[in-house]
């Protein structure tokens, strides 16, 4: 039985039911590398060229850990996601800054992939199916379980957002928000304080859609027309205590993304707006007390204040 390796970095949290049903109904092992943690983190960024940003070091890591584990390494190029919104061009390359960072990897299925072309998928589908069976029928089935194992995945990620709780939004992208060593635990941290962490996946799409489209400008990047929909949905309905956005160093669509979704809380909410930078020489002791220091000042506003801001009004020019 083929061993295929699925790195646990970039985008697997966001298609990991599809690509894991897809190989495994095909008739091979799905091995994924382990959770983030120190050494993948070190390895990563030892062989990874400088400029990267963290996420990219750690998907360096992830494929070292499974080297010599697998027959074969998935590593896809993908070209795009949604229509008229670009990606990071390092997902577009990142096959080759694999082949040429790490030395003596096993076989790697790099096809390129752009699901923004519907009419593409199966062509695509079967181009990666090729590296185990040519069977059509074995394909067309994997591939109708892979996208219904992947429509039950992101329909469980649905939750309902309760009013009364002490809703604490995370904001960044899902391979920051969803790797617990990247983020340092942080939704087990909050919970601890009493508060709830969620994420803007928890919103039907078209809600994300449809509070987007009140943005008033274009929507170019991955990621950001759920960020900003999340955002002004938050804002029209008042259902969080507080915003947290990680943000990786270096990352170029962070920097726009971020200030463009701070800016709209900070002038037309009074909804706490925090921005935390990460980066491989992050510590966590610096990151705890910045979030004390979040979470002290949620308590003591709800407490003394009223939800008031003790700032006075919006300094920045409108």
């Amino acid at each position: 039985m083929s061993k295929i390796g699925l790195p646990r970095g970039l985008l697997y949290y966001e298609f990991a039911p599809l690509w894991t049903t897809f190989f495994e109904a095909l008739g091979a092992e799905v091995v994924v590398s382990p959770k983030t943690n120190k050494k993948i983190l070190d390895d990563g960024t030892r062989y990874c060229v400088d400029d990267a940003c963290i996420p990219v070091k750690v998907f360096h890591g992830h494929v070292l850990n499974l080297k010599n584990k697998v027959d074969t390494l998935f590593i896809p190029r993908i070209m795009g996601i949604h229509q008229k919104e670009y990606i990071c061009p390092k997902f577009c390359g990142l096959p080759e800054m694999i082949k040429y960072s790490i030395n003596d990897l096993p076989k790697m299925i790099n096809t390129k992939i752009d699901y923004t072309k519907k009419d593409q998928s199966k062509r695509t589908m079967n181009q990666i199916a090729s590296y185990i069976t040519t069977n059509k029928k074995t394909i067309q089935k994997a591939y109708q379980m892979a996208n219904q194992s992947y429509t039950e995945y992101k329909k469980n990620q649905k939750e309902l957002l309760i009013s009364n709780n002490h809703n604490i939004m995370i904001m960044g992208h899902p391979y920051i928000i969803y790797d617990d060593f990247l983020n340092m635990s942080i939704k087990k941290k909050l919970k601890k304080a009493g508060l709830y962490p969620v994420t803007y996946d928890i919103f039907d799409e078209s809600i994300l859609n449809k509070y987007a489209l009140g943005y008033h400008g274009k929507i170019f990047w991955l990621f950001f027309r759920k960020m900003i929909g999340a955002c002004l949905y938050l804002i029209d309905h008042k259902l969080v205590d507080g915003v947290i956005y990680l943000s990786s160093f270096g990352c170029g669509i962070d920097s726009v993304v971020a200030e463009t979704v701070e800016r709209n809380i900070r002038r037309n909410s009074q909804i706490p707006f925090m921005l935390i930078t990460i980066d491989e020489h992050s510590g966590e002791a610096g990151f705890n007390t910045r979030l004390e220091a979040f979470i002290d000042m949620l308590k003591w506003r709800n407490k003394d204040e009223n939800y008031l801001s003790p700032y006075g009004d919006y300094v920045y020019s409108r």
